[in-house]
């Protein structure tokens, strides 16, 4: 239950107009920079995945507003669209996130624990494709098309967006300090948003409908595939796979990372092939008893997988923000398919680098131990 509810919230707080709010506030921050508004896309995205937690709504709702706005200030389409689609990998990595639900309904682990233990990794990706965007901007030499802001605007442009930026607080401090269950909390939320659209005037009757459409198309395709992805499942523990899986990776049984870097292997190409969703509820029993007797912590293990299905979302030829970065930027998908491989590549080697120091996952959970 608490899949629908965190999706209407998320749907919720698009319809209330909160999406242009936090636009504003990275615009105050980071646009006055040489390359502005690429900052202004990954940190767009940072706040927006505390709102949504949907890379493929990231995508669609950052690329309509920032992409026109990125190609009349110098950058070419190729980049402002892959760069929306590769920052809005850091939605489902920074709590909220369906796939950690999941992951959490599959394995027992403590949702709360893979909400913090998202934070970080989210952090390092974003600043990943910042550094990226430092690059680009000075290798094609863009202006500087905004002044500085003055501290009064930054306080009022915080001020006009803080109720989007409460929600991730509100979600995560919740089940984290045990006042509500992970399902408790998402009804929570959905209230939170309801009254935060209702007093700003902004949630229509019109948009509050379209918000509960949008969850129940979500919703129901998402338990359709958990349904179909149980059968297999079962079929695939009943011919002994993971014990198959198991033989396989003895010889790197010692080393944890070496384990994670073998199974990540496996997803990326699955996830080339196959819906995530799909992926994440197939895999993920294969990978946990692998993992565990690696001694990999489930949390980590909850992260990684969380990342590498996500990176599947920008990966061709199924990844789906590839496709919506290429509808809202009316850009050919054979050129996004090869504008898309740097972002891809940066996702990696932050995979790779949470792989390597598994503190960047544990540690804010520990501090709440």
């Amino acid at each position: 239950m608490a899949i629908p509810l965190f999706i209407l919230a998320g749907n919720l707080m698009n319809g209330a107009g909160l999406t242009p709010q936090l636009i504003r506030l990275a615009n105050s921050l980071v646009g006055h920079l040489r390359g502005g508004l690429g900052y202004v896309n990954v940190v767009s995205s940072v706040f927006f995945a505390g709102v949504n937690g949907s890379a493929v709504a990231d995508t669609s709702a950052l690329g309509s507003l920032l992409v026109p706005a990125m190609k009349k200030e110098g950058y070419s389409t190729s980049y402002a669209a892959g760069l929306t689609a590769g920052s809005s990998l850091i939605g489902p990595i920074i709590p909220p996130s369906i796939f950690m639900i999941l992951y959490a309904s599959l394995t027992n682990t403590s949702v709360g624990d893979l909400f913090l233990g998202g934070v970080i990794p989210g952090l390092v990706l974003g600043l990943a494709f910042m550094v990226m965007n430092w690059y680009y901007a000075r290798k094609v030499n863009l202006a500087v098309h905004h002044d500085k802001p003055t501290p009064a605007n930054i306080l009022i442009s915080f001020i006009k967006a803080s109720p989007a930026l409460m929600a991730p607080f509100i979600i995560v401090a919740s089940i984290v300090f045990g006042f509500v269950t992970p399902t408790e909390s998402g009804a929570l939320i959905v209230a939170y948003a309801s009254i935060v659209g209702i007093l700003s005037r902004n949630l229509t009757a019109k948009a509050a409908w379209k918000a509960l459409v949008e969850t129940t198309l979500l919703t129901s395709a998402i338990f359709l595939i958990i349904g179909a992805s149980s059968v297999v499942s079962w079929l695939l523990a009943y011919a002994q796979v993971p014990e198959q899986f198991s033989v396989l990776l003895a010889p790197f049984a010692d080393s944890p990372v070496a384990v994670l870097l073998m199974l990540s292997l496996i997803t990326f190409g699955v996830g080339m092939l196959m819906e995530e969703v799909s992926a994440l509820m197939l895999l993920t029993p294969v990978f946990l008893p692998i993992a565990l007797h690696a001694g990999v912590d489930p949390v980590h293990l909850g992260i990684i997988i969380t990342m590498n299905i996500t990176i599947a979302l920008i990966t061709p030829p199924m990844g789906a923000c590839v496709f919506v970065a290429a509808a809202v930027s009316k850009l050919d998908l054979t050129v996004m398919f090869k504008a898309i491989w740097p972002f891809v590549a940066v996702a990696l080697v932050v995979l790779i680098t949470v792989i390597i120091f598994p503190s960047l996952t544990l540690y804010i959970p520990s501090l709440f131990k």
